[in-house]
């Protein structure tokens, strides 16, 4: 079975979209600039790299409804080429896309998980927005985090480590790799602390 993990593109300030995300602006004002890596990674080996590697190892994607309703226009498609599992409060049918389906469930986040691993097989499942992540931290579903550390300061915006209301939670650094445009930090969530 496959990790669940949160890939994400983070400010140094720690915001990862901009303020004021809605259909119009999906990341927020300024917050595109985040993606720059991503948007030019043919620029960079390991920009590229990362990429790759992001795409090859997810099987299924996880995300809030919020981030469905500003990102799905914008994607034109889904977000990976793989089932994605919106979670809601306002349940509609299955929307078939071309290169997967948007599953809205509204059961909770053990069901969503549940569902993205009988199809995700060995591959990851990949988890897409802040209260998405927020509340898989809290569950203590999480395996690992990758945060693409941008070098710029967005000043305002939506958090990644907003109301987490937990435990301090170890995290073990396995993997750094930097390029001109950014930092990419793994790290692996360890899930019970050393005697």
């Amino acid at each position: 079975m496959g990790k669940v993990t949160l890939n994400m593109s983070m400010s140094l300030d720690g915001f990862i979209a901009g303020p004021n995300v809605d259909v119009e602006l999906p990341m927020g004002k300024g917050g595109l600039r985040l993606h720059d890596w991503l948007f030019n990674s043919s620029t960079s080996e390991v920009d590229g790299a990362v990429e790759r590697e992001i795409f090859a190892a997810t099987g299924a994607v996880i995300l809030g409804r919020r981030t469905f309703d500003v990102g799905v226009q914008e994607w034109g498609d889904t977000p990976f080429p793989v089932p994605c599992f919106v979670l809601t409060h306002r349940p509609r049918a299955v929307l078939v896309k071309k290169s997967g389906t948007f599953t809205f469930v509204s059961d909770g986040i053990e069901s969503a998980l549940q569902q993205a691993q009988a199809v995700a097989a060995e591959k990851n499942i990949s988890l897409m927005g802040a209260d998405v992540a927020q509340q898989f931290l809290k569950a203590g579903l999480l395996d690992e985090i990758q945060i693409n550390l941008v070098p710029v300061l967005l000043g305002d915006g939506v958090r990644l480590f907003d109301h987490l209301d937990i435990e301090p939670m170890e995290l073990e650094k396995t993997r750094v790799l930097d390029s001109p445009a950014v930092t990419h930090l793994s790290l692996r969530v360890v899930k019970e602390r050393p005697l």
